[in-house]
Parts: C-alpha cells; sequence; structure tokens
C-alpha cells in the first residue's frame, strides 16, 4: 500500500467467512443459532445463580459474571456480522469498528482474567479448604471482578487510542467478520511499529500472567490431591474443578491456536475462520460443559424451571 495514498477515511469493508453468495444462507443461520444458543445458555446461568441461595457462593458469583462477559463479548461480534449477511452489505463505519474492537479487547481480557480468579478460587477451595470462606469472602471477590474490569478497561482504551493515530489507505478491505486489532494494525497506511510493540507487550504481559497464574493453582491442586490417600476424595476433590479446567484449556488452545497455526498466520481468511473457536464456539459451549458437570448448577436449574410451571 502506498503510504502517499492514505487519508482519514470513514468506513471499512468486512468481507466476513466467506464471500460466495450461496453460503451466505448457511452462515446467517449456523451463527444465528449459535448466538441465540450463547445468550439463552449462559442467561440461564445467571438467573439459577441469582434465584438459588445454595449457589450464592464465590465459585458461582465468578461463574455468573463470565456468562455476562460471554453474553457481552458474542453481543460485540455476531450481531454486525448477522446484519451485514441480511443486508447484504459489509460497510462498517470508521467509528463503529472503533467502538466494536474495543469492546471486543475489553471482553476478550475479561474473559482471561475471570478465569484466572476462577482458577485461584479453586485453588483456595481445594489447598486451603478450612479457610476458604475467610480468605473468599465477599469483599475479596468484589474485587477481585472489579480490578479486572478495571485493567480491561485500561487496556482496551490504551489500544484503541493508539489505533487512533494510525492513518488508513482508501477502500480498505478487511478480511474478517470483525474489527479485529491484530488486522486493523496490519492494514495501517503509517507506521504501526509502536502500536505493534504495544500490542505484543500487553499481550504477553497480561495473558502471560494470567496462564502463569491458572498453571501455578492447578499445579498446587495436583499435588494437594494427590496427598489424598482414599480414590474417593480423590476423584471428589477433582470434580470440583474439572468444568473449569475444561473451559480454560478450550479457551486458550483455541485462542493459542489462532496466533500460533501457520495456516492461519499465512491467510487472513484462515485467520478468520479460526478465531470462531474462541470468540464464538468457547463462549456457546461454556454452559454446557458447566451444567452438564455440576450437580449443584443442574438442580438450580430444575428448581427454577419447577418454580416457574
Amino acid at each position: 500500500m502506498d503510504p502517499g495514498n492514505d487519508t482519514q477515511i470513514s468506513e471499512f469493508f468486512l468481507l466476513g467467512l466467506s464471500e460466495e453468495l450461496e453460503l451466505q444462507p448457511l452462515i446467517f443461520g449456523l451463527f444465528l443459532c449459535m448466538y441465540l444458543i450463547t445468550v439463552f445458555g449462559n442467561l440461564l446461568i445467571i438467573l439459577a445463580v441469582i434465584s438459588d441461595s445454595h449457589l450464592h457462593t464465590p465459585m458461582y458469583f465468578f461463574l455468573s459474571n463470565l456468562s455476562f462477559v460471554d453474553i457481552c463479548f458474542t453481543s460485540t461480534i455476531i450481531p454486525k456480522m448477522l446484519w451485514n449477511i441480511q443486508t447484504q452489505s459489509k460497510v462498517i463505519t470508521y467509528e463503529g469498528c472503533i467502538i466494536q474492537m474495543y469492546f471486543y479487547i475489553l471482553f476478550v481480557c475479561l474473559d482471561d482474567f475471570l478465569l484466572t480468579v476462577m482458577a485461584y478460587d479453586r485453588f483456595v477451595a481445594i489447598c486451603h479448604p478450612l479457610h476458604y470462606m475467610v480468605i473468599m469472602n465477599p469483599r475479596l471477590c468484589v474485587l477481585l471482578v472489579l480490578v479486572s474490569w478495571i485493567i480491561s478497561i485500561l487496556h482496551s482504551l490504551l489500544e484503541s487510542l493508539m489505533l487512533l493515530r494510525l492513518s488508513f489507505c482508501t477502500d480498505l478491505e478487511i478480511p474478517h467478520f470483525f474489527c479485529e486489532l491484530k488486522q486493523m494494525v496490519q492494514f495501517a497506511c503509517s507506521d504501526s511499529f509502536l502500536n505493534n510493540m504495544v500490542m505484543h507487550f500487553a499481550a504477553g504481559l497480561l495473558g502471560g500472567v494470567s496462564l502463569v497464574g491458572i498453571l501455578y493453582s492447578y499445579s498446587k491442586i495436583v499435588s494437594s490431591v494427590r496427598g489424598i490417600s482414599s480414590a474417593k476424595g480423590k476423584c471428589k476433590a477433582f470434580s470440583t474443578c474439572a468444568s473449569h479446567l475444561l473451559v480454560v484449556s478450550l479457551f486458550y488452545c483455541t485462542s493459542l491456536g489462532v496466533y500460533f497455526n501457520p495456516a492461519a498466520t499465512h491467510s487472513s481468511h484462515s485467520s478468520a475462520t479460526a478465531s470462531v473457536m474462541y470468540t464464538v464456539v468457547t463462549p456457546m459451549l461454556n454452559p454446557f460443559i458447566y451444567s452438564l458437570r455440576n450437580k449443584d448448577l443442574k438442580g438450580a436449574l430444575k428448581r427454577f424451571f419447577g418454580k416457574g410451571t
């Protein structure tokens, strides 16, 4: 791209997952179903936790927050994609793109931090069960969530303000189904060295700290469980964190796979397709993972529907 042709543009063009017209109805129907499942599934978890006093514990407090973030996460991306398919328009305004990118970064960071906080909660519950309610008191739980929101907001604001300093070429086509930060920086006409430095440093720092925290928590959990003499005790200890461990594995494996997969690196459309896993599929599967492997949550959902009928 020629830097001499750059100007302050007013809109971008999101090419989506495929430009073939015959595939658009299939993509529309598939993503609409996944979006509705994500919203209603996570909403049910939130309602179950709020309505059942048995679930007013730190673990379910964090889970309800994660469900809320997952609803917001997918709502930032999917409705605009569905609207573009329905209207056969690929246009998104410059302001709309910046706003979408801001909230995308915000909710990705929150997902990351909440999974880390939930890992710490399981660590305290299994390794320090007698002091669990003292350590994980309501004030600390609220503080952990609040700090996660503040850091995520500041990080997202920093990345968005850094992007505003860049200029873009005219007729900019983004081979993605939403305004993703890496794609935006890559297609800038002006010098983006500082943006790349900030982006990779922040991702390495925030993502690295979260991943190390999760790995440390589960290493301590495994060490503690190995010390339990009875097989029944070991099974019970692992069952309390099996759902969370599965969600963590799904989130990190899919998101890291996008950035370290050679096919996704060399092909923008491959990267867009791979991004579906952690932006759409993972939030959709979370309610199933937690409800299917959690007797307390299943019981709360049955009582919730029982009251409704």
